[in-house]
């Protein structure tokens, strides 16, 4: 470890000079767990509000055969409803926009995702119950 400890110093101040970008976690704090729910089960204070309640996101893995549906779980996100429409959840989309990242869902294409949708869904890709 320590033969790379040259690198810190310059992540470290690039970091500093740049605006912070909130991670998957302070994303899915901010606009997902009131709903939601901290742990992602769909218990958060604004569900009982809700004519439906929102989706136990820690079990899309257990759902689709044990895989993490990243691709289906950022364009949920976005506000992508597909051909059922009509989805109460918010589209957070514009909310997410900015620096764009190479995302690869799995058809060996990479696609340019904003990297905040990104960590958004690794938040919740870390939330699937074992």
């Amino acid at each position: 470890m320590m033969r790379f400890g040259w690198m810190v110093l310059p992540l470290a101040l690039a970091a500093c000079t740049q605006d912070e970008m909130p991670t998957g976690a302070e994303d899915f704090a901010s606009y997902c767990a009131a709903c939601h729910g901290t742990s992602g089960k769909g218990d958060g204070p604004a569900a009982a509000g809700l004519a439906k309640r929102p989706a136990d996101l820690t079990q899309l893995s257990a759902r689709n055969g044990g895989a993490f549906p990243g691709t289906a779980v950022m364009a949920k996100i976005w506000g992508y409803t597909g051909k059922d429409g009509g989805s109460p959840m918010p589209q957070f989309g514009p909310l997410l926009q900015g620096e764009l990242v190479p995302f690869d869902g799995g058809d060996g294409i990479a696609t340019p995702t904003p990297v905040r949708l990104v960590g958004l869904a690794e938040h919740v890709r870390l939330l699937q119950a074992k």
